[in-house]
Formats: structure tokens, sequence, C-alpha cells
């Protein structure tokens, strides 16, 4: 044993026998000198161990919180996508019984196709159908009339086996023979190059000079040339351009070119 370790410890003998050998008061009393000195120590002791106590309860009860807080943004997340889920439902069938209500409402007899394929660079110009030469019931034909409810969509421009491209109204290769409703006005129709807005507005070219035309008033096909038949709408005067030989007015389409979903195919001329 080390020298200081063996004085401390004959030290700390020496006290226990004096302590051992004083009489009941003097021994009560270093209890109570010891205890006095001790309790601030065991007091400090007792309020960190509550304390520890209290923060480790804390942070079991923060998990089960966070827990709960996650399951119930799990929760959240389900319920939002089954809602977005069930309004797509609704757009969808609300656009089906339109397409139907249309059907009924023509006085042609009208094949049905869904519209699968847009490409962005082509959006305003062509979309793809889900019919063809091959597909059951009638055989889709080049340049056969398609409408959607509202009027005019365009025409067939290729067919496949059982998938075919249509010409929408909105592009500049679709011209159209029409008249303003009301007025003697006749005039060609057709899509604009480099319309890139939300709704893209048609150009009415070559109507006379003196035309008295409204915003407003509805324009309809001839059936002039055979392709297209006759009182077909394609949508309403938006503006007037006056010109020196000819006027000019620009046409909003009265089919919704943006939400196309399901069109109609005509029979061929």
């Amino acid at each position: 044993m080390r020298p200081l370790n063996l004085i401390a410890f004959l030290l700390f003998l020496g006290g226990a026998v004096w302590a051992l050998t004083q009489s009941e008061r003097s021994v009560r009393e270093i209890q109570r000198t010891y205890y006095a000195w001790l309790s601030p120590f065991l007091t400090t002791g007792s309020n960190l161990e509550t304390k520890a106590r209290a923060f480790l309860e804390e942070a079991d009860h923060s998990e089960k919180l966070e827990a709960e807080l996650e399951t119930i943004r799990t929760e959240h997340a389900r319920l939002r996508q089954v809602e977005a889920h069930s309004l797509e439902l609704e757009a969808e069938n609300a656009r089906l019984r339109r397409a139907l209500d249309f059907q009924k409402r023509i006085d042609f007899k009208a094949t049905a196709a869904r519209v699968i394929r847009r490409q962005p660079t082509t959006w305003w110009q062509t979309v793809d159908i889900d019919r063809g030469s091959k597909s059951t019931g009638d055989p889709v034909s080049i340049h056969q009339p398609v409408v959607a409810d509202g009027g005019l969509v365009g025409k067939v421009d290729r067919v496949g086996d059982f998938i075919s491209s249509v010409i929408l109204l909105t592009d500049e290769a679709c011209k159209v023979s029409v008249q303003i409703e009301g007025t003697p006005e006749v005039g060609i129709l057709s899509g604009q190059r480099g319309q890139y807005e939300a709704e893209p507005l048609l150009r009415l070219r070559f109507l006379s000079t003196k035309a008295r035309i409204s915003p407003g008033t509805r324009v309809f096909t001839t059936g002039l040339g055979g392709l297209f038949p006759p009182n077909l709408l394609v949508g309403k005067v938006e503006s007037v351009i006056p010109g020196p030989l000819d006027t000019e007015a620009l046409v909003r389409p009265s089919v919704d070119f943006t939400d196309l979903s399901t069109v109609f195919l005509l029979p061929s001329p």
C-alpha cells in the first residue's frame, strides 16, 4: 500500500474509533453534522433524479406523439390521393355524359372515339384517336369529319389499322368554308400559325369589305366543297378586322381544344 493511502486509512480508522468512544450525545452531534453537510447533496441528487425521470417520460411521450403524427400524415396523403382519384372519375363521368347527350342530339350517325395521344409540339395541330381501318364497327376513312360536344373538331388526316390521326380546326392547314349567322357573309376559316396561348383563336378571311359583323355572332359550316356537312357550329366572332380588299375576323372555337377526350366521327360525305 502506498504511504499516502496508508496515512488516509489510519486517519479514517482513528476518526472512527474516536467517534465510537464518545458519548451518545457526541455521536448524535456528529451524525447531525454529517447529515447537515450531506443533505444538500442528497436533495440535489433527488431533484436531478426527478428531472431525469420527467425528461425520459417526456421523451417517450414525444416519440409516441411523433409516431401518431406520422400515421396521421400517411393517412392524410392517402385520403388526398383518394380524393384526387374521385375528382378525376367525376370529371370523366361528366365528359362521358356530355358526349352521350351530344351523340343523342346530332342528326348524324356518329362513331365515338377516344383521344389517346397528344404531342406537346403539335398540341393545336393533331391528336391521335383509338380507331382505325380495322377497328370494330364502322372503319375510319381519310378526311372523315370529326366533331365533339360543342361543334367541329377537324378531320381525319391519317388512318392506321387501329389508330388514326386527326388534324384539328386550330391547325393552319385545316380550312373550312363557313358562314356568319344572320348575314350573307361567307369565308374560309382556319387556324393560325404560332399560337401557344391556352385558347387559340381561328382566322376567318375573305369576307366582304362591307361586312357588318357583331362580336358574339355564331359561325357555322356551309357544306361547300363536300368535305364537312353544313350547319356545324365552329365558334363565335371575337373581333373584326376591316381591310382595303376584304374583311377578316377572329373566331373563338366552340369546342374546348384544351380538353379533348371523346370525339365523334361523322360519316364521310
